[in-house]
């Protein structure tokens, strides 16, 4: 009887022994060789998402959060801007190059909402723009939404936009301010011009839109308000110069 103790003791002891050991192992096993964890419901204000070395490659935030004046990402300090809910996008190297914005509220009048994804060119701003708008003033509603593609300086860069843009600020006289900005824009250095843009207009024309090099409109096919189709296209005066149907 007593040997029958002793290995009824000795195989109790070596099963929780063994159990210990394979829990120990797998909780060992999930944190190296597989560390996820799985959430229902999870509250947070922001996230970044990031790589082994430390640079951030996407920004997940609500509006409070969303780098504005004085903030630091990838060693750029931004400048101030408007904070909105949204992502934002960044390169190997650590430039935004991009992002998801939206906003909507009530207003005294009505209400003002929008939405924009856009995608910028290295180092400098966006050249396409998804976007939407929907803005209640009184009785009257201004909706339009559209694909947009921009044409932007080869010298473009986002150190020189900030910079350019605090000039232009400061010059309190438009011909002078105006002037300058010509000056930057020549030198493809500042200044974005639509070329395509794809969808509906406040005015309720849904279509395709071209704009020539220094974004004026050159040509439009649409359907107007009233349903009826139109191609028509324009010389550099905004003249219509051909249309169909006559």
């Amino acid at each position: 009887m007593r040997n029958l103790n002793k290995e009824l003791t000795f195989l109790r002891t070596f099963a929780i022994t063994t159990a210990l050991g394979i829990i120990t192992f797998a909780s060992f096993a999930f944190k190296e060789y597989n560390n996820v964890k799985k959430f229902g419901t999870i509250n947070v204000e922001r996230i970044n998402i990031v790589e082994a070395d430390g640079t951030v490659k996407m920004v997940i935030t609500n509006a409070n959060h969303f780098p504005s004046e004085g903030d630091e990402i990838n060693g750029k300090i931004y400048h101030k801007r408007k904070k909105r809910a949204g992502m934002l996008f960044y390169t190997e190297d650590g430039k935004e190059c991009g992002g998801f914005i939206y906003d909507g509220k009530k207003t005294k009048n009505g209400h003002r909402s929008g939405l924009s994804l856009t995608y910028d060119q290295y180092d400098g701003d966006q050249v396409m723009q998804l976007m939407t708008t929907d803005n209640k003033v009184g009785d009257k509603r201004y909706k339009s939404g559209s694909l947009v593609f921009n044409d932007r300086g080869n010298n473009e860069t986002h150190e020189n936009i900030n910079k350019i843009g605090e000039e232009l600020k400061a010059i309190k006289d438009p011909k002078e301010r105006r002037k300058k900005y010509n000056e930057y824009w020549e030198k493809g250095m500042f200044g974005s011009v639509r070329r395509v843009a794809l969808g509906q207009t406040p005015g309720r024309q849904n279509g395709l839109f071209l704009y020539d090099d220094k974004g004026r409109p050159r040509a439009k096919f649409v359907i107007d308000e009233n349903n009826n189709v139109k191609l028509e296209a324009y010389n550099e005066k905004g003249d219509i110069i051909s249309s169909w149907p006559k």
